[in-house]
């Protein structure tokens, strides 16, 4: 039997960084990302500007022999001398997932690049730092489950958020939205809790659409437990996705720090309900960040899981835009002048198409007594002759008829002869 190589027998292959091949990283960049993803909690700016400047390879170097900046050293702690990447590789390739690096071509560079250029504006101090639960920082790496690409799923997506304790209007809603975004051949990403989060999943897959849900635990692990059949379905056509390794717990501080995710793998984030203080509005801000368009959809004024919905398109800085359909979304996402929203249906009406003289001398007869058209003709202010051009046709369409006291509304429209 071949003994599985160690760390550092894997690391010793990427002097210098391991090239990809193919498309794909190498195995000692791979495996070094694989450690960095459990040796630290995503969402460090220093952490993060750490792995960039000395690539992972030789980051996972330093800080295995203590050569790594305190601040960062700080970060992993006792984790520095634990190696369980190995493990996290196998254990994903037996559940069907795999590591999606930012040496492969599936990495969604084009999307994320947005949290690039987010934290290259934090100070240079770490004192100064924003919190990891708020930082807009890349991903290390992502735990991916799902045979799909993550890179192609992600091109034309839209982030579908809302409560988890909802209503039945806005399940309805977000169920109506994935199902008619999926239609469309867009992704619905969300992050597969209850709610919100599951009404936008199963309406995607209700349209045989893939979907991406992104955890806050390992790929391999359904939190909540309830969602275990979900994932699965979400998993067959779509993909799992977490920055966390398989096996790890869905604490609450990660739900905080996936968020900002959802926002950045997406062209728009819409918010179906939010309370007065929630993630998804949480997630929504995030995302204005990001420069990525934030839509929401209103709720009635008495419901109190709209609240948040609500403020969101109060907040004229955050330029929030007022949807109630996939149509709305796509317009507002979609690429200029091919992505258009139809109209809404109006109701064809009697009057519809009639000229200004005939409406106001339709507006001019008495429902009860006929009247002249000379009487007519003063009440709509106009000649007679006009009065007299109008009168037939209004008769045809069934809004006059002509008694012996002169003209009147029609009291019931009369049958067409067949």
């Amino acid at each position: 039997m071949t003994a599985l190589p160690s760390l550092d027998e894997d690391l010793a292959e990427g002097l210098p960084e391991a090239a990809a091949v193919d498309g794909l990283a190498g195995s000692a960049v791979r495996r070094a990302r694989a450690w960095l993803s459990r040796a630290a909690e995503p969402g460090s700016v220093a952490f993060w500007r750490f792995v960039e400047d000395a690539g992972p390879v030789e980051a996972v170097r330093r800080l295995r022999s203590g050569r790594a900046p305190d601040v960062v050293r700080a970060l992993v702690g006792a984790r520095a001398g634990q190696d369980a990447s190995l493990e996290d590789l196998l254990r994903a390739e037996r559940c069907g997932a795999r590591l999606v690096v930012p040496e492969d071509d599936e990495w969604p560079a084009g999307l994320l690049h947005c949290l690039a250029l987010a934290s290259v504006e934090e100070p240079d101090d770490p004192r100064y730092h924003s919190p990891r639960s708020t930082a807009l920082v890349p991903p290390l790496g992502l735990w991916v489950r799902g045979s799909a690409r993550l890179d192609e799923l992600a091109d034309r997506s839209v982030a579908v958020v809302g409560a988890r304790a909802s209503t039945a209007y806005g399940e309805h809603v977000a169920g109506e939205l994935g199902h008619q975004l999926g239609q469309r051949g867009w992704t619905v990403v969300s992050g597969g809790a209850f709610g919100i989060d599951a009404a936008a999943h199963r309406g995607a897959l209700a349209a045989d659409a893939p979907t991406v849900a992104v955890l806050a635990c390992g790929v391999d692990r359904p939190y909540p437990a309830a969602h275990g059949a979900l994932f699965h379905r979400i998993a067959e056509s779509g993909v799992l996705v977490s920055e966390w390794p398989p096996g790890a717990a869905p604490h609450k501080h990660r739900f905080l720090v996936r968020n900002r995710l959802i926002a950045a793998l997406t062209r728009g984030t819409v918010v179906v309900e939010a309370a007065a203080r929630s993630g998804a509005q949480a997630t929504a801000r995030r995302a204005q960040k990001l420069g990525r368009q934030v839509m929401v959809v209103p709720g009635p004024v008495t419901s109190a899981m709209s609240v948040g919905c609500h403020e969101l398109l109060r907040d004229v800085e955050l330029g929030a835009v007022l949807v109630a359909d996939a149509a709305h979304v796509v317009e507002t996402v979609g690429r200029l002048g091919e992505d258009l929203a139809d109209p809404p249906e109006r109701p064809a009406g009697p009057r519809d198409g009639l000229s200004d003289v005939a409406v106001r001398v339709l507006d001019a007869c008495p429902v009860r007594n006929g009247v002249s058209p000379e009487r007519l003709a003063t009440v709509a202010g106009c000649d007679v002759l006009d009065v007299l051009r109008v009168l037939p046709a209004l008769e045809l369409a069934d809004l006059v008829e002509r008694t012996e006291a002169g003209w009147r509304l029609a009291s019931v429209p009369r049958a067409r002869p067949r």
